[in-house]
């Protein structure tokens, strides 16, 4: 534990990360409740973060973190009021005002998916794209999850259907690297560290990879913004200094990770992040770097290219269907967050 703090401090030190207050009233509701769904995937790595630097304490926020089976279940606590706010993907504020619900999100977390494809080993000889996927047993976080869903879409450019493939919940961190290491599945759409303790292990072949813009691009056609805070949008308007602190605290933890090095992130997390290896968790950190945001904006390419993806997904949904993209994203906090902490 010393040894921890001494690092932590360092690397503070070293970065001249600053845990004052940026310019913002008493929050609203300093005491929150924040959903996520699977909290120790790199995907959610801003959200340890900030709670492991003390940024949400800084901020004047006393925050609870409830760990859920997969994004579908953390925005389901949202909607029906357990949670205050959900670290999740950026596609449930699309989704949730197609079905009549006000989501807002205030900062992107992360602007690449990172989901990774990968078939066993056992498999690999008979699959050499998502098409050949087909019959088989696919584990992803949680159904209705964006590990889920994005599986969907990618197998809707194949020419299949959801129904082409079997879908199995294997969670987030050693239970999926078991459920494809013990036959359980036959491929996974996954996140690090999983893919790249399975990597690692040689137990897969990769297929398709978002951790960087170029494999990003292939699959969505423009940039595909991944994690994001996202709120009931009368919660936002009802609380604006708390967003604003909430967002500060995620900004601050944006700018620590564009300084930081891998060995100062793992640093940062707890051990059982590891996966039972540093090394590979060094590894799995390192891959993971560009996909986290650096302006904490969601773009307008990457809106519609979100939209599309779900139009594709969901065409009975949405079909007929008015999106209003820019009220999926509220900027304000953002903005004022990136003027007052330097």
């Amino acid at each position: 534990m010393k040894r921890f703090t001494r690092l932590l401090a360092a690397g503070l030190a070293l970065m001249g990360a600053s845990l004052a207050p940026a310019v913002a009233g008493t929050p609203e509701k300093p005491k929150l409740e924040i959903g996520v769904g699977g909290k120790p995937l790199l995907y959610y790595l801003p959200l340890t973060l900030a709670d492991r630097l003390g940024y949400f304490k800084a901020e004047g926020l006393d925050v609870t973190i409830n760990d859920f089976g997969g994004g579908a279940k953390a925005l389901q606590a949202l909607v029906g009021g357990s949670v205050d706010a959900v670290t999740g993907a950026y596609e449930h504020t699309i989704r949730m005002q197609q079905k009549g619900q006000k989501i807002t999100a205030t900062i992107e977390l992360g602007r690449f998916p990172g989901i990774v494809w990968a078939v066993s080993k056992a498999k690999a000889d008979k699959v050499k794209t998502i098409a050949d996927l087909k019959g088989m047993k696919i584990g992803v976080t949680a159904p209705g999850s964006s590990t889920h869903l994005t599986t969907v879409y990618q197998l809707a450019k194949a020419g299949l259907t959801a129904d082409d493939v079997a879908f199995v919940g294997v969670g987030g961190g050693a239970s999926a690297v078991a459920a494809l290491e013990n036959g359980a599945v036959d491929a996974v759409a996954h996140l690090d560290p999983v893919i790249s303790k399975l990597q690692a292990d040689d137990a897969v072949k990769i297929l398709v990879d978002t951790r960087t813009e170029e494999g990003t691009r292939a699959v969505f056609g423009g940039t595909n913004p991944a994690a994001v805070l996202y709120v009931k949008t009368d919660f936002a308007e009802a609380n604006p200094n708390t967003m604003q602190a909430l967002t500060n605290a995620f900004w601050k933890t944006l700018k620590w990770i564009e300084k930081a090095t891998p060995e100062e992130i793992a640093a940062a997390v707890p051990e059982d992040y590891w996966l039972g290896d540093k090394t590979l968790y060094l590894t799995s950190v390192k891959a993971s770097l560009p996909t986290y945001s650096k302006t904490g904006i969601v773009p307008a390419e990457g809106m519609t290219s979100t939209l599309k993806f779900l139009e594709t997904t969901e065409p009975a949904a949405f079909a007929g269907q008015t999106i209003d993209l820019p009220k999926t994203f509220d900027d304000r906090f953002v903005k004022k967050a990136a003027e007052t902490i330097k």
